[in-house]
């Protein structure tokens, strides 16, 4: 099963290995109470709600544990929540999302932690939390400290969702601790990430927010100058964090990840209207751990978490993405291919609204790594994305019969899958020089060993007023390379 190409196969193989993931962490219930509004009440100017639906679903990590079961894991809730109908009412929902509970605590004299929130219409009025927020009584977090040492045994992950609930104490972490060499991949999401340091763990994904609070910054509003100065403290965040890899989410923005010393990946996210969705970050942290535990590369499982992210920001309450809806919104790029006409418009409207447009084009057979790299890199030079696919033909032309390994509809939808191309069009000719003229892109860019006098393009992109970028060379990336391995391994196989 291929793991590491983002594909419509890739949540089907996910949910096929069936990994076997634990989440520790702070578990909530989700109210969501819906009427209308159509008066103020007559104590005070305050509106009145007629709540004609009230439903109650997992929240918190309860939530990325139920995402983790849509998704294909054999998901496992590891929590303590109060003896009370609260809790009763979770751990049902839980068992009835298919995940599994034997070692929820049960905590006698703990209220549950419950957020309800009214909404009229498609406006929320209000919120309203309850719970308890402080530690566990000791007993109870003995018996909570055993179920993580229990839990953690022979699994391919374990996911930590902290949100200072109190849940998860001292003993909590020493479970962790003592079972961690055990443990072939621990992702920690945690308000405060300085807690978890010791324990080293794989993967982290803070918020802009908690990154500031760690490095004891403000972080600019402006998406571009958050970036800056998240790529110059990448290695402080690494080694506050105790971690080689941090995911920073930034919301409607999308993530950056910085992996070691690999370049900076973003994804970008395709965000609703403002609305009333909740967890979709619940969502992500399971896309992105389910992929991980199973090697997937984690710039492809950030692509895929915020793939499932975007699937559930389009829909009210906490809600939930699964295997099937994640693999139908990959597979849905397979029409993506744009009608040159068509884009000639879009991309008016785009320049109409003050975006840059940024252009390359490529054959982009076995998309690979440094495919990835050089196509985030080529976003990050302006606000819209529009990559020219050769066609199979101009593929042939140019490389040779035994090309393309892949045809074109598969490569479209290959590409156009990343969340940092925004239109992927067919050329037939050897040179995309038509659509240069026709969509006049501010930015020409080309990766690999070129300069721009050695470009056909680049007179005709100057003539237009725009500008020539070359990106950075991976050659042990290209796709010779990597085809030229696959049948080195084929024929020593034989």
């Amino acid at each position: 099963m291929n793991t590491t190409a983002l594909t419509p196969e890739l949540p089907r193989s996910l949910a096929a290995r069936r990994p076997r993931i634990a989440v520790i962490g702070d578990a909530l219930l989700d109210g969501w109470m819906t009427g209308r509004c159509d008066r103020l009440c007559r104590e005070a100017p305050a509106p009145v709600v007629d709540v004609s639906k009230e439903d109650f679903v997992p929240g918190g990590a309860a939530n990325t544990a139920v995402n983790l079961a849509a998704l294909g894991a054999e998901s496992l809730m590891v929590t303590a929540v109060g003896d009370d109908v609260p809790g009763d009412q979770l751990v049902v929902a839980l068992r009835r999302a298919g995940v599994r509970t034997e070692q929820v605590v049960r905590a006698p004299g703990r209220v549950t932690t419950t957020k309800r929130r009214i909404i009229a219409g498609d406006q929320l009025m209000l919120r309203f939390d309850g719970g308890d927020q402080g530690p566990l009584e000791p007993d109870v977090a003995t018996r909570l400290a055993y179920a993580v040492g229990r839990a953690v045994t022979d699994v391919d992950a374990v996911l930590v969702c902290d949100y200072g609930t109190g849940v998860l104490g001292p003993e909590v972490m020493e479970a962790v601790r003592v079972a961690r060499e055990g443990i072939p991949l621990l992702v920690v999401d945690a308000h405060s990430l300085a807690r978890w340091r010791d324990l080293r763990p794989d993967v982290v994904t803070p918020n802009t927010n908690e990154v500031a609070a760690m490095i004891g910054t403000r972080l600019p509003e402006a998406a571009a100058d958050r970036l800056t100065v998240l790529e110059r403290e990448r290695d402080g965040i690494a080694e506050r964090a105790g971690t080689n890899a941090v995911l920073v989410t930034l919301d409607r923005d999308g993530t950056v990840l910085f992996d070691g010393a690999e370049p900076p990946h973003r994804t970008w996210a395709r965000p609703a209207p403002e609305n009333f969705t909740a967890g979709a970050g619940d969502t992500f942290v399971a896309a992105l751990s389910i992929a991980a535990s199973v090697g997937t590369p984690l710039s492809t499982a950030a692509e895929l978490a915020q793939a499932a992210a975007d699937v559930v920001v389009h829909r009210p309450g906490t809600a939930v993405c699964s295997w099937v809806e994640l693999a139908e919104r990959l597979g849905s790029e397979q029409s993506s291919l744009a009608d040159p006409r068509e884009l000639e418009k879009a991309v008016a409207e785009h320049r109409a609204a003050g975006r840059r447009i940024v252009f390359t084009n490529g054959c982009f057979d076995v998309l690979h790594r440094g495919h990835v790299a050089y196509l985030n890199q080529a976003k990050r030079l302006g606000e819209v994305l529009v990559v020219a696919l050769n066609s199979d033909r101009s593929v042939r032309r140019l490389k040779g019969p035994e090309r393309p390994v892949n045809t074109e509809s598969d490569r479209a939808a290959v590409v156009a899958a990343l969340s940092c191309v925004d239109h992927v069009v067919l050329f037939d000719e050897d040179t995309p020089a038509r659509l240069l003229r026709s969509l006049c892109p501010e930015v020409y860019v080309k990766g690999g060993d070129y300069t721009p006098e050695m470009l056909p393009e680049t007179p005709i992109v100057r003539a237009l007023g725009g500008e020539v970028r070359i990106l950075d060379y991976l050659s042990d990336h290209s796709t010779t390379a990597v085809i030229d391995r696959i049948r080195a391994t084929s024929e020593g196989a034989t």
